[in-house]
């Protein structure tokens, strides 16, 4: 601070040192005993007041004290730093970065602030802006262990595993016992494809800290890959050796034995797991992370078939049994798992969903209406079964039933802005415009910020040539949501169509069609503009490319063709 004295240093002490501190130097300001003391104001007594006010849960008066604090002591960068936290306790974050900036900018190697702005940055996505502030930290202190695992964790993130990579090498430098490190460079090592690296990285991890099971299952996992089932059975049974109640190794277990042929003592193996998984919720858990989520579905499988002669009855087995064979594109045989999902499982509603939607993809869409029906008879409470009952008959063009569907769904649940949003789309195709317009507008109160339906009444009003103004206000706003849409962009590059701003359309559309190029509509935009423009080349290119792409109004499209030809 600019001046100080012993008293202040007392103070500061007494505020940041310890906290059962007692001043007993009134004296020493000439107060007699029994006179009333008057109170020191200063930045330390703010600063002491400020927190008092924290401690009370008064957060903006802390604030304000702290202003004031700060104003007698402009040069603090321990009162600025506290401000600065105090507005992140109020979530003004713009406030907190602005005066973490105004310290950098003075005191760019204050480490305590840039481990602020650090976690600051961080936590509002700011990534470059962290990253550049740990990478200072640790420039300065090295000694910062904590740091390089963030630091070495955002570029992992990233993907960008070269800049992982030299961080871990620097902490493992620094800090040879960290046995963090040197398990996330074997885990850079083997998503680089280099396994001998990896392995010796894991194999360094548990010199290290033996108990340490997940460098013991990357071990496994590596073996695995390379099909040296026999290196991954060992790895699987010194972990049951340590610990014979880990579940997560019994089932990898099951699984290399299974892979090597030894198929009865892996059927065992799965046969206990599948009874343990009527009660215990974590080997379903287990399955989900470690196969399902990694897209092992071929594993998965083996395993889920193998639980199942335990379990035959398990829904949540069965569920991810019709995940697994969808994934290996048997879409036949996860339709028959998921069907046999009972009522009363937690996954009924995604089996019974994830079931139609295949019926969908197999284009068998009076199958997935047929079976929605049956389902709804199952659980008639469920509004999302309505919902893609009345999406499969929308597409039916069977626009009567799908209203039907959907005002069912909203009898259930009569706020529901899914249903509103489908139901908007059916009136729209139904060609009952002020009807969709009601709707989208039924969705925008119950979801003022919602994207999809700010876009499609912007969208609409725009194609009618109505509203243009509050067309481009509701664009403009879901952009605001889904920055970068190409659907969006499209949209209020049409608004400009319909204004005749043609000139301000054309790069609107560009990049609208570079960000959806297959999107057959916005293809035939783009040709629009250009036509405009008389641009007749591209206009015929893009026209040509909207057909290719699949536009349902084909002969609308090869009229604009014949009439550029002429």
């Amino acid at each position: 601070m600019k001046r100080l004295n012993l008293i202040n240093i007392a103070i500061l002490y007494c505020l940041i040192g310890f906290a059962g501190c007692a001043w007993q130097g009134a004296n020493l300001q000439g107060v007699k005993p029994g006179q009333p003391k008057e109170r020191p104001v200063n930045a330390y007594y703010l600063f002491s007041e400020a927190h008092l006010s924290l401690k009370k849960g008064q957060v903006d008066q802390a604030i304000e004290i702290m202003q004031q604090a700060q104003a007698l002591d402009p040069d603090s960068v321990y009162l600025k730093r506290e401000l600065a936290s105090m507005w992140l306790m109020k979530k003004n974050t713009t406030a907190a970065i602005e005066l973490l900036d105004e310290i950098l900018q003075d005191h760019p190697d204050d480490i305590d602030t840039l481990l602020l702005a650090g976690r600051v940055n961080q936590n509002l996505k700011n990534s470059q802006k962290a990253i550049d502030a740990y990478s200072r930290v640790i420039a300065l202190d090295p000694t910062r262990q904590n740091v390089y695992l963030v630091l070495g964790g955002m570029y992992m993130d990233q993907q960008l595993w070269e800049e992982a990579q030299t961080v871990y090498r620097q902490l493992v430098d620094h800090f040879p016992g960290s046995y963090a490190g040197y398990f996330f460079l074997g885990r850079i090592s083997s998503i680089n494809g280099d396994a001998r690296a990896a392995q010796r990285y894991y194999e360094k991890t548990l010199e290290i800290e033996p108990d340490l099971v997940e460098s013991r299952f990357e071990l496994g996992g590596l073996y695995e890959s390379e099909k040296k089932y026999q290196n991954a059975t060992a790895v699987y049974e010194e972990i049951l050796k340590r610990n014979p109640n880990n579940t997560q190794a019994k089932m990898a277990l099951g699984h290399v034995l299974y892979r090597r042929g030894f198929k009865k003592k892996a059927a065992g193996i799965f046969y206990e797991l599948g009874q343990m998984s009527l009660e215990d919720k974590e080997i379903v858990r287990i399955l989900v992370r470690q196969y399902i989520d990694a897209q092992d579905y071929e594993a998965a499988i083996v395993i889920i078939r193998g639980l199942l002669k335990g379990a035959p009855e398990n829904s949540d087995l069965k569920y991810l049994a019709g995940v697994s064979l969808d994934g290996l594109d048997e879409k036949e045989a996860a339709i028959d798992q998921l069907k046999q999902v009972a009522p009363d499982s937690r996954f009924f509603q995604n089996a019974a969903v994830h079931a139609a939607l295949l019926y969908q993809e197999m284009e068998k869409l009076q199958a997935a209406i047929d079976f929605l029906l049956d389902t709804i008879q199952k659980d008639p409470e469920n509004p999302e079964f309505r919902l893609y009952l009345g999406s499969f008959y929308e597409q039916a063009e069977a626009y009567e039933k799908a209203e039907k569907a959907l005002k069912d769904g909203l009898a259930i649940d009569p706020e529901n802005p899914r249903l509103y949003f489908r139901l908007g789309v059916v009136y729209d195709k139904w060609d009952k415009k002020d009807a969709s317009i009601a709707t989208m507008k039924k969705v925008l109160q119950i979801e003022p910020d919602n994207a999809n339906a700010l876009n499609y009444l912007g969208y609409t009003y725009a194609d009618m040539g109505i509203h243009l103004d509050e067309a481009e206000r509701l664009i403009r706003k879901a952009l605001e949501h889904k920055p970068g849409d190409g659907y969006i962009t499209d949209s209020l590059a049409w608004v400009y169509f319909k204004r005749g701003q043609y000139d301000k359309a054309l790069p609107l559309l560009e990049e609208a069609a570079r960000l959806v190029p297959d999107d057959p509509i916005v293809r035939e935009h783009l040709g629009d503009v250009y036509s405009k423009l008389g641009m007749v080349s591209k206009a015929l290119q893009s026209y040509r490319q909207s057909i290719e792409n699949g536009h349902t109004e084909k002969a609308s499209v090869e009229k604009k063709i014949q009439l550029l030809n002429q």
